[in-house]
């Protein structure tokens, strides 16, 4: 049986970890390097970076926070955020990223999936969606979940995965920050149409929440937030609480 993966997510703007609900409020948490030198020792799987305003300002993704955290962290990093260009990627991957995270780059370019894939492995290609309910039907938005793309968020899964992305984090902007559990509706209907892993992102409040997420055998990580930001939820207490209710666990 392949193991579950818990996935801590930093929000970075400004230098700073930050959380916002509904990708709005955002409140400062903590320093991105201290806060992924902390999730390295409390057992997380993996760990994900997103420079959270770098395509809505127009800019290139931070590079020195990202060496700094890189260098405290040993497990697989994964870091999006501003990823535009082939350039983009390579200039992450020397930072010491270990998988690169495109969302808006993707929208503006589809071919980048595929070039980047070609270049340097589908396992490091991760495409990312932010998806919203628009008059029932899941859509994808881009900068942030601030622009409606129109795009169909299943059709757009699928096409990541024919492209080459190596996996897909489905990050539901209906639940994001809520705290009432993961999007099971809208993962289930992702999950049935590809066959790369999917990472569920948005709506943890407890451990429970990951336990229904992975008896629902949609996703195959759980990615949050705030819960561990403000030490809700203990990475290592989740682990063992998922393991003894029969969900593999690498602890």
């Amino acid at each position: 049986m392949i193991t579950k993966r818990i996935i801590p997510c930093l929000d970075v703007r400004d230098g700073r970890v930050v959380k916002g609900i509904n990708f709005e409020g955002i409140k400062d948490v903590a320093s991105p390097v201290e806060l992924a030198k902390f999730y390295n020792e409390s057992g997380a799987d993996e760990l994900v970076f997103y420079d959270i305003t770098a395509s809505h300002e127009g800019r290139a993704l931070f590079t020195d926070i990202l060496e700094q955290a890189a260098s405290e962290v040993f497990i697989p990093l994964t870091v999006g955020g501003g990823i535009n260009t082939l350039e983009d990627f390579d200039r992450v991957l020397k930072c010491g990223a270990d998988k690169v995270s495109v969302n808006s780059g993707a929208i503006k370019n589809p071919d980048l999936i595929k070039k980047a894939a070609k270049k340097y492995g589908d396992q490091c290609v991760v495409l990312s969606m932010d998806v919203k309910r628009v008059d029932g039907k899941f859509r994808v938005f881009q900068n942030g979940g601030r622009i409606n793309t129109g795009i169909d968020a299943l059709e757009w899964a699928v096409f990541g995965q024919k492209n080459g992305a190596g996996e897909l984090v489905v990050n539901s902007i209906d639940t994001d920050g809520v705290k009432n559990g993961f999007d099971i509706e809208m993962l289930r209907a992702v999950s049935q149409l590809v066959t790369i892993p999917v990472i569920a992102s948005g709506g943890a409040g407890k451990k429970e929440d990951f336990l229904d997420l992975f008896n629902a055998d949609v996703a195959d990580a759980g990615l949050a937030a705030s819960i561990f930001h403000f030490k809700q939820v203990n990475i290592k207490d989740l682990k063992h609480y998922l393991r003894e209710n029969n969900i593999e666990m690498r602890i």
